[in-house]
């Protein structure tokens, strides 16, 4: 099995904040609504309070105020295009993405490309409130080895925030744009 992360990998950007973005200039009642999440960015990332889970459910609130159906199925209409085509050019069909995007945002494009392996963050797409803690880093580990078991053939992501994860891996590799390099792995212990 190939593991890819979504963001930044075989997506090109960051498709959470393309969606937030995307809802911004179609709903503009919902701006209000992006000062509680600064607020909790500078929380989370300056001063080093709270969590990011936190931090990201202040952003999900604008779910509460749009038709959420509609307005994914519009995005992905609009941005399927930044699907990176070396990713359609290897594509197995055993193939999973693991991300800190939510589930409800990744299953419909992971549905257009055939994929049917994914782990994402479980996040309500009425209330914008974690299910479950975000799938990031370690977390994405925990996520792998309870659903799937520790068997990775190949692993791609674009951030050493996935280190754990590429550490499980055969082989892995470090995506930036659409170059493609083996993993050079910052901590040296021992991998699998």
């Amino acid at each position: 099995m190939n593991v890819y992360d979504f963001d930044k990998t075989i997506y090109d950007g960051d498709s959470t904040m393309d969606f937030y973005i995307f809802c911004l200039k179609r709903h503009k009642g919902i701006f209000h609504l992006a000062v509680p999440l600064v607020k909790g960015a500078v929380r989370y990332y300056v001063l080093n309070i709270g969590t990011k889970t936190i931090m990201k459910e202040n952003m999900y609130r604008f779910l509460t105020k749009i038709d959420a159906k509609k307005d994914i199925d519009d995005f992905w209409k609009q941005n399927k295009t930044k699907i990176k085509t070396w990713y359609k050019a290897q594509q197995k069909p055993d193939d999973l993405v693991i991300s800190a995007s939510p589930y409800f945002l990744l299953k419909p494009i992971c549905d257009y490309l055939g994929i049917k392996h994914l782990i994402a963050s479980q996040v309500d797409v009425k209330t914008g409130k974690y299910t479950g803690e975000n799938c990031h880093g370690d977390e994405k580990v925990r996520m792998f080895k309870e659903q799937y078991g520790e068997e990775i053939d190949e692993f791609y992501s674009d951030s050493y925030n996935d280190e754990p994860l590429a550490k499980m891996s055969k082989k892995a590799f470090m995506v930036k744009g659409n170059d493609i390099s083996p993993w050079q792995f910052k901590n040296k212990e021992v991998r699998r």
